[in-house]
Formats: structure tokens, sequence, C-alpha cells
């Protein structure tokens, strides 16, 4: 697959909320993820796609409810492409929230490797 068709994956994948399979199919065995300093209860860099999964599934674990996902149309430079990802979610003990993030992807030899979100 090229840049462009990993990325318009990926978009459809996450505005499907089906993050699970995205990262089955499209991630690299050894893919990173960087988050921003500033989230409770993840670490900033997740290392391997068994540790992404697991990630995944500790996230998962503190949405009580989800009301919604939006995303931009993929933006392509070169072997990285970026959108903007809206969720509007409820947390488990929490109020209901909307969360923007713009998303930064990595792709080498038709596989994510890196990901990185910015808020």
């Amino acid at each position: 697959m090229t840049v462009a068709q990993i990325a318009s994956r990926l978009a459809e994948y996450c505005r499907n909320q089906e993050f699970s399979l995205a990262q089955q199919e499209l991630y690299a065995d050894e893919a990173v993820s960087i988050e921003p300093a500033d989230v409770p209860g993840f670490e900033k860099e997740t290392k391997g796609k068994e540790a992404l999964r697991e990630k995944d599934r500790k996230f998962n674990a503190m949405v009580e409810s989800r009301h919604g996902t939006t995303v931009s149309e993929p933006l392509i430079a070169g072997n990285a492409f970026s959108f903007v990802l809206t969720m509007d979610i409820k947390l488990k003990g929490g109020d209901r929230q909307t969360v923007t993030e713009l998303c930064v992807f990595t792709v080498k030899n038709g596989k994510i490797v890196s990901e990185q979100f910015f808020m």
C-alpha cells in the first residue's frame, strides 16, 4: 500500500472507532507511539505492536461511553501523514468531554512505524 492508501484506510478505521483493527492491519511489529507528556495513566512512549495493543485495551477500559468520532482528511508529505481526530467520550467516573488531537504518522515498507499525538 502507498502512504496515501494507508492514510485513507487508517482514517476510515478511526471514523468507525476500529482502532484495534487498524493496529492489526496497518502497523509494523516495531511501531512506536508517542503521547503528549501530560496524559495521565499512559507512558510517554510505547514500543512494539503488542504494547500498543495493551495501550489500546487500557484506554478502552477507561471509556464509559462513546458519542462519536470525527477524522479530518489526511494530509500527506513524503512518508508521513497527519489528520485531526476528535472523540466525544465519557470516561468512567468523569464528565463527557471532547478530545481533539493532531495525529502524525510515519510509514516505512508499507506499514506505520510511528504515531505521535499532539493536543
